[in-house]
């Protein structure tokens, strides 16, 4: 019979490998494209050059400063749409004939490219960052209201039924029941809400007169030619967005452990 403290640590090291196969995939196809003279060695720069610099950058503080200021502008945004978007999609989701009355709505602007907004948002909140974080919000937002509102409208019915049965008033009901079945649902739209709010915020700080954070960065790298620099902003913005739904996940396994049940 094998130890399972030797199971156990067996199982550590495959998932670690399994974790770790991806970068190590990206970086080798990377140093092979840039050594092997795949692509123009003048537009993509070794993997290690970029990884130094990128350091570098970190290490200094000119990055992480752009990293701080992206990640307030996303989390104001997030926050903005939690709030206005939960209590919505609740009142909408808990009646099916009133949400059915502004399904049109919902999914139209839902279907709506967010940088498509760009220049209404300007119009009504000029330049600064409230533009920015306005626009990132309302897309967070309409994501949100939909998944809470089609987590409440699939709730399982045995349970509700059961707790009806039980003499639960209407109140109860929501809060020990319909509540925590929408919570599953209301963490996808959370995860997906996080990561089209740091996408348009990156964006916006590229074309709505920013002067910092790190979809300046790169832009501003790209016109300087600053290769290294483009390249290392952009691995750290999608490590923003892997991280963000890494933390998103725990919490939701750690919050949801009935999830599926």
């Amino acid at each position: 019979m094998r130890n399972p403290i030797s199971q156990l640590t067996t199982k550590r090291l495959r998932h670690a490998g399994e974790l770790a196969f991806g970068p190590i995939a990206l970086f080798v196809v990377w140093w092979l494209a840039a050594r092997g003279g795949w692509v123009n060695k003048d537009l993509l720069p070794p993997p290690t050059d970029t990884l130094r610099d990128t350091a570098v950058n970190l290490w200094s503080g000119s990055m992480s400063k752009d990293i701080a200021h992206t990640m307030v502008r996303v989390g104001y945004s997030i926050a903005i749409a939690i709030i206005a978007g939960v209590p919505i999609g609740i009142v909408l989701g808990a009646k099916a004939a009133v949400y059915r009355s502004v399904e049109f709505i919902v999914d139209f602007f839902r279907s709506t490219p967010a940088t498509a907004m760009f220049p209404l948002f300007l119009l009504l909140f000029g330049l600064g960052d409230l533009a920015k974080i306005a626009v990132a919000a309302f897309a967070a937002w309409l994501v949100i209201v939909f998944n809470v509102a089609y987590g409440v409208m699939n709730a399982r019915q045995t349970r509700v039924l059961a707790a009806r049965s039980m003499g639960a008033s209407s109140l109860r009901i929501f809060r020990d029941v319909i509540f925590f079945e929408t919570l599953p649902q209301t963490f996808v739209g959370l995860r997906t809400a996080v990561s089209l709010a740091l996408v348009v915020i990156i964006v916006a700080e590229m074309f709505i007169g920013a002067t910092d954070g790190m979809g300046h960065r790169i832009i501003d790298a790209q016109i300087s030619y600053s290769l290294t620099d483009m390249y290392g902003s952009i691995l750290i913005a999608g490590a923003l967005g892997y991280g963000l739904n890494l933390v998103l996940l725990f919490l939701e396994r750690s919050l949801i452990h009935w999830s599926g049940k």
